[in-house]
């Protein structure tokens, strides 16, 4: 059993008016239980679902009313036919009460708990909230809510809300749901939770966290102002890129009768010598790390990186103070993190306190330097701004971002239209144009955002998560189609769009697109328009396409009979980017194989027709490296062998050298590729 599983009640409406968004609520509520299969498989999850128009539910039974509540599924561990259950909620007929079906699932938790594993225990709630509920026997409502929050906190248990608002709700009494939210909100204060409101199921994807981090400190220890002057602080990751989970290898060769096999794939490595002709096995203790440097390879000991190593030592210093202006938002590096006050001690919490409120007070920030770890390699230099609460039970802390070094900062410069020729420049027609378009692609013209970061899930992860579940029931699959509600965060807004048109419109009027002629082809376009063009032959006076509704035959080789189009099949193979390397490479052999075992002057000729395609797909991939030094081996080869009638050929195509300007990692002069043909005659026989 894991110590940190999590016990949940989802309290599902399922009312008529929440109809309109159940589809958005199973997604959400499948998602969960889907990444909890991945991260936490131990944890426990019950259903119940309210507005039904049938009860099921144990207080029904024992005590009476709690009517149109429905257990949808017991407390149990997670599995993947509770997927299956969430993706077909129950459409309900009448509308429910949901501080009733709070008052089941506290119930449920209760006699399936007891008083154990307090503060694992919790319900969350998605509803509208826009129907009242109904009156207590005795008390007022919030006398009530009161009383069932007390037995909440008192049971150890927390409830979240999240409240479907926005078109859901337009017709509805705005007394009963101000009501509703004065209701929810005690709940919030008593059980230190939050209430959400969501108006778009885009932000509902959001809302329900589905996976919840521990957080674990980086630092503790001083904040140190000055030799004399240190505050003892604790550090938190605010924020953290979520990844994609480590997917293990999983092996079927354990027999089925085994029932304590991990099926895991465990990976070990031997390192042996391919000196001599001994293959034993090198012990760690003799093994010393290599790293390439050119085409050697340096040895470097352990105890010679130890001597070398920086090794600061751990602790945050504040270099200074500098007006939070000077400090620029596009400067931030990596996650943020919060410094608060070591949690009870009141001088630390007064101090941190002083120090925020007079940083707000004068609109200023610090620098610090941060060594986050004894033996830490790296340093990080930050800026530190205070983190002023609003609440009085939450005292005042920092946010710390990490700022850039020299190395680290990128300045693009871009030239200004006033350097460009008058017909260049935009005319007030255009400048307006496109003015609007960019007013029309503001995400928060009216001041509220469209994309709330908050709420707004991870369209490449959450698409990972329902198609990795889908695969685990149906392995042959095929991906499905991208949701509609992830279109909406990746793609433009169709009503956006629409009621924009003729921004488009007047955009298209006064900017004429054309093609740029001496714009340069990309290689797989040079490459492909080249075999089409060399597949194509004339028949009775018209081109006719050999291959036609023909996928492309794939080269893995470069053959004897036609070299040249073998290499531009390879090079214009962009599957995988070492057909690139391995054309070159064996392009380079072919050339040289040629030379060495010629017949008479059609295989010089055919050498050189190689050489000259080496040339431009090096010059096209700007890899001048392997063309010059061929060119080099093939000087020295004629040298030696007073070879005179290859260099005329090279000289008569113009196949010198590829000099800087052609391609930039080159490090030879025009003069020097000019002048190679003039080194590559032979020397007279004397």
């Amino acid at each position: 059993m894991a110590r940190n599983k999590e016990k949940l009640v989802l309290l599902l409406d399922v009312g008529p008016s929440m109809h309109g968004v159940l589809s958005e609520v199973e997604k959400l509520c499948s998602m969960l239980v889907e990444k909890k299969l991945i991260f936490s498989k131990y944890d426990e999850l019950g259903v119940v679902v309210f507005g039904t128009e049938e009860s099921n539910n144990d207080l029904t039974t024992e005590v009476g009313g709690y009517q149109n509540i429905t257990v949808l599924q017991d407390i149990k561990v997670v599995d993947g036919d509770l997927v299956d259950t969430l993706q077909k909620l129950p459409r309900g007929t009448v509308d429910g009460d949901f501080l009733d079906a709070i008052v089941v699932g506290m119930d449920m938790l209760i006699k399936k708990y007891k008083d154990l594993h307090k503060g694992k225990k919790r319900l969350c709630l998605i509803t509208n909230a826009i129907h009242p509920i109904k009156d207590p026997f005795e008390g007022s409502k919030e006398d009530q809510v009161m009383t069932i929050a007390e037995q909440m906190a008192a049971q150890g248990m927390k409830i979240e809300s999240i409240v479907v608002r926005g078109r859901f709700s337009r017709d509805a009494n705005k007394g009963v749901m101000d009501e509703n939210d004065h209701l929810l909100s005690i709940f919030s204060k008593k059980t230190h939770t939050r209430t959400v409101y969501v108006d778009t199921p885009t932000s509902l994807l959001g809302a329900l966290k589905t996976r919840r981090v521990t957080p674990v400190t980086v630092f503790r220890g001083h904040l140190e102002l000055s030799p004399q002057m240190k505050i003892k602080v604790w550090v938190y990751k605010k924020t953290q890129e979520e990844k994609f989970p480590t997917l293990k290898k999983y092996s079927e060769k354990a027999p089925a009768s085994n029932k304590l096999a991990t099926h895991q794939v465990k990976v070990s490595y031997e390192y042996k010598s391919v000196d001599g002709s001994s293959n034993s096995v090198i012990p760690p203790e003799q093994r010393i790390k290599g790293y390439r440097y050119g085409p050697q390879v340096v040895p470097i000991s352990t105890a010679e990186w130890d001597a070398v190593k920086f090794k600061p030592e751990k602790g945050i210093k504040v270099l200074g103070f500098t007006d939070a202006s000077k400090i620029k938002r596009h400067c931030y590096m990596k996650d943020v993190y919060l410094f608060i006050a070591e949690p009870g001690n009141t001088r630390a919490t007064l101090a941190v306190s002083a120090i925020a409120r007079a940083m707000k007070e004068m609109n200023a920030v610090a620098i610090l330097r941060c060594v986050w770890r004894q033996g830490q390699q790296n340093i990080v230099v930050g800026v530190l701004t205070p983190n002023i609460s609003q609440n009085d039970k939450i005292p005042d802390s920092f946010y710390f971002n990490v700022l850039p070094f020299a190395e680290d900062v990128r300045e693009y410069q871009f030239p200004s239209f006033n350097s460009f020729p008058a017909s260049w420049q935009p005319n007030d027609q255009q400048q307006k144009a496109a003015d609007e378009l960019v007013q029309m692609l503001d995400l928060a013209p009216s001041g509220k955002e469209a994309l709330l970061p908050e709420f707004t899930p991870n369209p490449v992860l959450e698409r990972f998560y329902r198609h990795l579940e889908l695969k685990a029931k149906q392995p042959d699959a095929a991906v499905p189609p991208l949701d509609e509600t992830l279109k909406k965060i990746i793609e433009p807004d169709p009503e956006l769009v629409a009621e924009n048109k003729s921004v488009f419109d007047a955009l298209h009027r006064h900017f004429e697109l054309k093609q740029n002629p001496k714009l340069k082809k990309s290689s797989r376009q040079w490459y492909q328009e080249k075999q089409s063009g060399s597949n194509a032959h004339v028949s009775g006076g018209q081109a006719v396409n050999s291959i036609e509704n023909q996928p492309p035959v794939k080269i893995e080789k470069i053959g004897d009979l036609t070299p040249v189009q073998d290499f531009e099949a390879m090079m214009s193979q962009r599957d995988n980017p070492e057909w690139v390397e391995k054309a070159i490479k064996e392009l380079r052999e072919k050339i040289l194989a040629l030379l060495i075992h010629p017949d008479g002057e059609d295989k010089y000729q055919k050498a050189v027709e190689c050489v000259a395609a080496l040339r431009k797909g090096c010059i096209i991939e700007q890899e001048p490296g392997p063309y010059n030094d061929l060119m080099h081996r093939i000087r020295q080869y004629c040298e030696e062998k007073g070879i005179k009638s290859l260099p005329q050929l090279l000289a008569s195509r113009d196949l010198t050298l590829i000099s800087k300007s052609e391609a930039e990692d080159s490090n030879v002069t025009a003069e020097e590729a000019r002048s190679f043909f003039v080194k590559m005659e032979p020397k007279p026989d004397v």
